[in-house]
């Protein structure tokens, strides 16, 4: 039997024990997610140096979001439809298994490879630590709480270049994908014990849009390719990537065309019918762009350029991190405040915008100082937007929609993530070996050909090499993040068109009666008008 419709605040007595075990297992999870995509930051130049492979040295980062970021969509819609615990359940394991491949990954093929599982994933851990926050905090409480988790980033983003120098440095790169083991061990403990949300109330067998799925995974993987390859691997009037081009329209089509027609689509079109949606989706494509490429080429740069250890450049990462880490607190304790929350992501944009203008101006003879400062002006502006976004998506659409909502804007914003570790990424050893060629014709006895140097291998060099390779890699990265500011100050512009809409303060939802005797979390009461 069904129990009718409530309405429940998580704030009365008895449900705030129930929500700490469930936050706490969310955090779990969270950390897991977090630290996949920033503990192999520091640890990428003696990766790529000891497995050859320095041109392919963006795919161990764009493989695991491109991964994550097609799965996103899957992830939120079968979890609407079938819950969120069991389908965490299958995300954690994957990941660990991902993490067990790139362990034991002896080419860049195989560890390449293993981010993409890794990524398979870890693209449902953030996404279903969103929703399941979503399913018992309304949205006037929730700033609070996703402010918290996007702390939890900033935390992790700080360990894992720390932790990925200390292994680096210590018992070796590979402990890095290790130290998922027995975190995800952890993570499933945590999501079986401490994951007790309402049961979901289907009447029927929800159906699968497997072929909306494929279509989007297909057409995502060629706009990433296109990114990635274009002007760099291939001419950009290859037949390659003029293939993908039309691949990727034509699936979009399709995709577009399946989406109108199927009973559950993974990504409803009604989504982009809310104004709100559509303006906070461009603005978190747009700041991923410039998050995903600051944070995951800075640790190499700082390595190779300013001479620093895998260690010492997880700890200059801490001004951006710590920053975003007390930014994202505290606009998340302002808006549960208040209730308003249009301002706080237009200002992040700003700054943003100005934390990468800094970034840019740096040369090899810049002071650690300054860089600091850059890194710290971006985390401020990322930390004063990123968790909000998710929570203006959240409140614009009914609790049954919420998983596919924060999926379907998450996929946007890893799109963006993808795009721009992609093009960086691209850009970056493109420059990086024409400088070298250039700067080290006879590197081949000396230096070596660019795609085996590491830190150490660099710091030992005599001048007459080491200097023309940090240059190099000096003005094949710092001048790209010029770019980056231009994308900013349109997230800033377009945020400015946002509804403020009050946020809910109650949580509505269907609830199975057969949950009581479960153990499952409930709301404490029924209003007296819905009793």
């Amino acid at each position: 039997m069904t129990h009718p419709a409530a309405l429940a605040s998580p704030t009365q007595t008895g449900t705030s024990r129930n929500i700490t075990l469930l936050f706490g297992a969310l955090l779990v999870t969270m950390l897991l997610a977090s630290l996949s995509q920033t503990v192999l930051s520091s640890a990428l130049p003696t990766i790529v140096g000891e497995l050859d492979g320095v041109e392919h040295m963006t795919w161990v980062i764009t493989a695991y979001l491109l991964a994550s970021t097609i799965v996103m969509p899957v992830y939120g819609k079968v979890s609407d439809s079938f819950g969120r615990r069991p389908v965490l359940l299958v995300a954690i394991v994957l990941f660990v298994i991902g993490s067990v491949l790139g362990a034991f990954a002896s080419d860049m093929g195989a560890l390449i490879f293993a981010r993409v599982v890794q990524g398979l994933g870890g693209g449902g851990l953030m996404i279903l630590s969103q929703a399941a926050i979503a399913d018992v905090v309304p949205a006037r409480d929730r700033g609070r709480y996703m402010g918290v988790l996007g702390a939890v980033f900033a935390v992790s983003s700080v360990a894992g270049p720390l932790l990925g120098g200390w292994f680096t440095e210590g018992p070796g790169w590979r402990w890095a994908f290790l130290i998922n083991i027995p975190l995800g061990i952890l993570a499933i403990v945590a999501t079986a014990l401490l994951l007790r949300l309402p049961a979901k109330n289907n009447q029927e067998r929800p159906k699968v849009d497997y072929l909306g799925m494929a279509t989007l995974g297909v057409a995502t993987t060629a706009i990433v390719l296109i990114a990635t390859w274009g002007g760099s691997t291939f001419d950009w009037n290859s037949p390659t990537i003029i293939g993908l081009i039309v691949g990727a329209v034509v699936c979009a089509g399709i995709f577009v065309l399946v989406e109108t027609r199927v009973s559950e689509p993974v990504m409803p079109l009604a989504l982009y019918r809310d104004r709100n949606f559509n303006l906070t989706t461009v603005a978190a494509l747009l700041t991923s762009i410039a998050m995903f490429g600051a944070i995951g080429y800075m640790p190499t740069y700082l390595q190779m350029a300013t001479g620093a250890t895998a260690t010492e450049a997880g700890f200059l990462m801490i001004p951006m991190m710590g920053a975003l880490l007390v930014t994202s607190i505290g606009t998340g304790q302002l808006v549960s405040r208040t209730g308003k929350y249009k301002l706080p992501p237009i200002i992040g944009s700003v700054i943003l915008a100005v934390g990468m203008w800094l970034l840019s101006t740096v040369k090899v003879d810049t002071p650690i100082f300054e860089i600091c400062v850059a890194l710290a002006v971006i985390g401020l502006g990322l930390g004063s937007s990123m968790q909000i976004l998710t929570l203006v998506v959240q409140n614009s659409f009914p609790h049954r929609m919420v998983g596919t909502a924060t999926a379907s804007n998450n996929y946007f914003r890893q799109v963006g993530g993808s795009l721009g570790s992609a093009v960086v990424g691209s850009v970056f050893a493109a420059r990086l070996t024409s400088l070298l060629a250039e700067r080290l014709p006879q590197a081949g006895s000396g230096g070596g050909s660019g795609n085996s140097l590491t830190p150490a291998a660099v710091s030992d060099l005599p001048d007459a090499l080491r200097l023309p390779i940090i240059l190099s890699y000096n003005e094949a990265l710092m001048p790209i993040f010029i770019f980056m500011v231009p994308l900013a100050i349109a997230a800033a512009i377009v945020l400015c068109f946002i509804v403020q809409k009050p946020l809910s303060t109650r949580i509505e939802q269907e609830i199975l009666a057969e949950a009581l005797s479960e153990g499952q979390l409930l709301p404490p009461y029924l209003d007296d008008d819905r009793r």
